[in-house]
């Protein structure tokens, strides 16, 4: 006699997400894998103790895979202070303000969060910070974790005053006339003061971070992820979670490669690989290549334009050089590990291209499955080269619409041409190359229908009468779905999950219409009623 399924979804539409984009209209799991797909098929495995999922009206899924986030740093921040989604100078300062005098014993207020256009120039200033806490140093990443917001109790305990000088890879926002640091650090500068100076959260606090991180990402959808800054610290936190049975997620780490050393560092990847567990397999290598358009840190083929029509000197910057990136991306392939590279800018994302090839022609192709995230500017002569090399897009599509970061930081200084060349998503899929997506969380919204809608429309949730960015790079609904579900699952080498097909490991996200239904609203207006991580039932909304 066949076991009976331990869980059954009937009523609503199951969209596969497999070759076909074919449909069911239920779902039976038994063991923590798919036991049948089909209505006929399912009822027969419905016994006294199954229970019974009624979707009617309903979506199911392949659980969402984000490719790109950092869920210890997110969770952090939501344990401390938490910006995100906070509008205005304001309403950051009353948060704080708040943590503040709820915690008057922490020596340190850390956090994050804060997003560049509320401030003139996207540079906050530490007296607006001396006045909440003045005896107690404050550091706060800002919401793409490429600057940070401090007061002078911080400048002053680190010794940065007029007289400091810019590190190689960042810069001290200072005052035009005195020199003095007027609070905003960027790329190296708020690093090196982070890793020098904000006493390191302890391993249980690594875990809990973690945990509140994973609760949230359950809640939309998300049964997986890569996280792209593993560090020794996070890297326990995950092993001694798997441990507890507290992981409930599948996650591939990116372990983080120091710009200020070389190959050197390669040995203990290796030995980082080994402590993998079941639910956490740390066999990436993230690689920050450059900065980003906003600090004006991305690297560029050509300068940035200063504005008012004309250009600077400024490139941006590389965090590696070609010659480095080339030699590590080849030794890491032929050690079998995937490299994740960040690439803002055109040439940053060239010279992410150029190593993979070199690593191809010394090595031969393998499955590694190598990718390259964020490609907001990308040479129209680079599009093939994705497809050629084998090498995946990894979109963060949120970003791809009109907002005052990108009409007051970006456009400007970019120019028209370079402009019309972001986030060339629509291009690179017709060029053939393979998409992912991922969120940077806690960069921007973590919730994969907000995303897959500025994918597909290219405006802003929260601004729908907004004209689209760039209207021809926008994604079909099916190509999107696709890149949040089978594509990121390629990415992070899930073969097992990423589709719905009977045998796979049970991870589905249950929604609450539709997408496709001509009456089912805007993408992200949908909501997520069931995560189910292999089997289990990990969150159903009230």
């Amino acid at each position: 006699m066949t076991p009976f399924a331990d869980l059954v979804i009937v009523g609503a539409d199951v969209y596969t997400v497999d070759a076909a984009r074919s449909w069911t209209d239920a779902v039976a799991v038994r063991g923590g894998r798919i036991a049948a797909l089909g209505g006929p098929a399912v009822r027969e495995l419905i016994g006294p103790r199954t229970r019974v999922i009624e979707a009617r009206g309903g979506m199911v899924l392949p659980g969402f895979q984000d490719a790109h986030l950092h869920a210890p740093f997110a969770g952090r921040n939501r344990l401390n202070v938490d910006l995100d989604g906070l509008v205005g100078r304001q309403a950051y300062l009353d948060r704080i303000a708040a943590h503040a005098a709820a915690h008057p014993d922490r020596p340190w207020i850390v956090g994050g969060g804060w997003a560049m256009e509320y401030f003139p120039g996207g540079t906050p200033r530490k007296e607006d910070l001396d006045a909440i806490a003045p005896d107690r140093p404050v550091f706060l990443f800002n919401r793409d974790v490429h600057s940070a917001w401090v007061n002078s109790a911080a400048l002053a305990l680190a010794g940065i005053t007029a007289d400091t000088p810019d590190p190689a890879d960042g810069r001290i926002e200072r005052d035009p006339g005195t020199g003095e640091p007027t609070g905003t650090l960027h790329e190296g500068a708020a690093y090196s003061y982070n890793e020098r100076h904000v006493p390191p959260p302890s391993r249980e606090e690594w875990e809990a971070a973690i945990v509140n991180a994973q609760a949230h990402l359950h809640s939309l959808g998300i049964t997986g992820w890569q996280d792209a800054w593993v560090t020794p610290a996070t890297l326990d936190a995950y092993r001694s979670l798997d441990a507890s049975g507290r992981l409930t997620a599948r996650v591939v780490g990116a372990l983080w490669w120091d710009r200020h050393r070389g190959l050197d560092q390669i040995p203990e990847f290796l030995g980082q690989r080994e402590a993998g567990t079941a639910r956490f397999r740390p066999t990436s290598v993230k690689i920050m290549t450059d900065g980003v358009m906003e600090n004006y840190t991305g690297a560029l083929l050509e300068p940035y334009c200063d504005g008012c029509g004309g250009h600077t000197g400024n490139h941006g910057l590389t965090y590696v050089d070609r010659e480095l990136l080339t030699a590590a991306v080849t030794e890491l392939d032929r050690l079998g590990f995937q490299v994740h590279m960040h690439a803002i800018g055109d040439r940053a994302v060239r010279n992410a291209l150029d190593a993979v090839q070199a690593a191809r022609t010394a090595n031969g192709a393998a499955d590694h499955r190598h990718h390259i995230a964020h490609v907001q500017l990308v040479h129209p002569d680079d599009l093939p080269r994705f497809r050629d090399l084998g090498v995946t897009a990894n979109c963060q599509a949120y970003w791809a619409q009109l907002e005052p970061q990108m009409e007051e930081l970006t456009l400007p200084f970019l120019g028209r041409d370079r402009a019309d060349l972001q986030y060339p998503f629509g291009d690179l899929l017709r060029s053939g190359a393979t998409l992912a997506m991922g969120s940077d969380w806690a960069v921007t919204t973590a919730n994969p229908l907000e995303e897959i809608e500025v994918a597909v429309t290219r405006i802003d949730p929260e601004n729908r009468d907004n004209a689209p960015f760039l209207p021809e790079q926008a994604l079909p609904l099916p190509v999107a779905l696709a890149a949040f579900t089978a594509g990121s699952a390629y990415v992070n080498h899930d073969d097992d999950a990423g589709t719905i097909a009977v045998g796979n490991r049970a991870d589905l996200a249950v929604l609450d219409r539709n997408l496709f239904t001509r009456d089912a609203g805007p993408i992200g207006d949908a909501h997520v009623d069931y995560t189910i991580a292999e089997g289990s039932v990990v969150f159903e909304r009230p």
